[in-house]
């Protein structure tokens, strides 16, 4: 059987706590109640050393307003003179742990009004009417007809049976304004073009070796493509303010990975796997500080405009082949591993030349005049960095990095890294 005592702090204390919250309850100070439990436990010793002195005052304790006292005694529960008073001050009666009460007939147990307060206390217990309970019936559904023909941007159902997953750039009402917003994004969100001539102790090869292993970090963990576009745009947009020493340059890419992780994917992996991956070079508290870091060197400005949002549109204002598709993220990955010449180029421009050379290479097709206006670019304005592009593509096969080509080389991605590319290109 379960009773409540108060707790005395003369002469020390000397009895138990039988469990953890009250426990806590009394380190905080909190409480000045404790429950022991008499009927499978032994008591043990009373030799306990004192953890603190509590207030020596067997009347106070704290009063309960404007609440239901659950679990008060019969023998007062109806005596409305009494309502005030603390439950703490009535003499222990014993009685079960948990008991149900059910309502008096009217007028047995009366309310006190308070007169400072509109809070009233009821001196009965928490009641329960098995009437009420017993006729109470569910709600009754109502058929109403459902229009599944027109969908909604942020709609994600389930219709006969097969998940419809949402596409939020899927809204035709507002494409201009979302491509618009981007294209004004990149601007503010561009790191400098000659940035790596200014620091003193890395290089763009580094860089290269830094983006490849990212790409495999990326693949190890099924990260979205998105994020490595995000933490490559991190790391550029802070290496163009920051000279790092090349033993911290990978303390960089990862806290840029970690953020990137954060901000894109739902269930994003813990620092540990970060320091893990780093074949324990860095501590987590490394990895934690530069990341606050990087944060405030980038103003927490982390939505930034990639090449993956930009091909996103435009595989939604021209509809292509799935190899088109594959073929085009291919392209726009192997541009981030090799900063010159790539970084002088918005990501909507090296976007819209990783196109037009993905759907020339499957379909000989070029840039489409209805196309040029929804992107504002024209074919002259783009050739430059379709070269690049193009160049770059020729040398895949042997350049130093090749995770790209060995993620690019699966069925997921219809095997477009196998592809080979244009010898010339020829547009119409």
């Amino acid at each position: 059987m379960s009773s409540l005592s108060q707790g005395s702090a003369v002469g020390g204390l000397e009895t138990e706590y039988q469990s953890q919250e009250n426990m806590l309850a009394r380190l905080r100070g909190a409480n000045k109640f404790r429950l022991e439990n008499q009927e499978n436990v032994n008591p043990k010793p009373a030799n306990r050393t004192v953890l603190g002195a509590l207030e020596n005052n067997s009347r106070r304790h704290p009063v309960l307003r404007g609440t239901k006292q659950v679990s008060v005694p019969q023998a007062v529960a109806c005596k409305s003179e009494d309502a005030s008073r603390s439950y703490g001050e009535k003499p222990p009666v014993q009685q079960s742990a948990f008991q149900i009460h059910v309502d008096e007939p009217d007028g047995a147990c009366s309310k006190k009004q308070l007169s400072t307060k509109k809070d009233t206390m009821d001196c009965s217990p928490l009641p329960l009417n098995p009437t009420v309970t017993r006729l109470r019936q569910p709600l009754a559904t109502i058929d109403l007809p459902m229009d599944l023909s027109s969908d909604s941007p942020m709609d994600m159902s389930v219709i006969e049976g097969e998940e419809k997953l949402a596409n939020v750039n899927e809204v035709t009402d507002y494409a201009d304004e979302i491509h618009t917003h981007l294209r004004e994004m990149e601007l503010k969100c561009r790191p400098k073009a000659g940035y790596m001539k200014k620091q003193p102790d890395i290089t763009s090869s580094m860089r290269a070796i830094l983006v490849d292993w990212l790409v495999e970090v990326g693949e190890e963990y099924k990260l979205q493509n998105e994020t490595l576009h995000l933490a490559v745009n991190y790391i550029d947009r802070f290496l163009s303010a920051m000279s790092v020493l090349r033993g911290k340059l990978q303390l960089v890419g990862t806290a840029a990975m970690l953020l990137a992780s954060k901000f894109e994917e739902i269930y994003p992996p813990e620092v540990a796997e970060f320091v893990y991956i780093t074949d324990d070079t860095y501590t987590k508290k490394q990895v934690l500080r530069m990341e606050h870091l990087v944060l405030k060197v980038l103003s927490f400005d982390l939505a930034a405009p990639t090449i993956n949002q930009f091909l996103t549109q435009y595989f939604l204002w021209q509809s292509v082949s799935n190899r088109v598709e594959s073929l085009s993220m291919f392209l726009g990955e192997l541009s981030l591993v090799d900063s010159d010449p790539f970084l002088k180029y918005l990501p909507s421009q090296t976007a819209a030349a990783a196109f037009i050379l993905a759907n020339f290479t499957i379909t000989g097709d070029s840039w489409s005049k209805a196309f040029a206006d929804m992107t504002g670019y024209v074919l002259d304005d783009l050739m430059p960095c379709i070269q690049d592009l193009h160049q770059t593509y020729l040398s895949a096969a042997q350049h130093a990095q090749q995770s790209v080509r060995e993620k690019y080389k699966s069925s997921k991605y219809h095997q477009v890294s196998l592809i080979d590319p244009p010898e010339k290109l020829v547009f119409n």
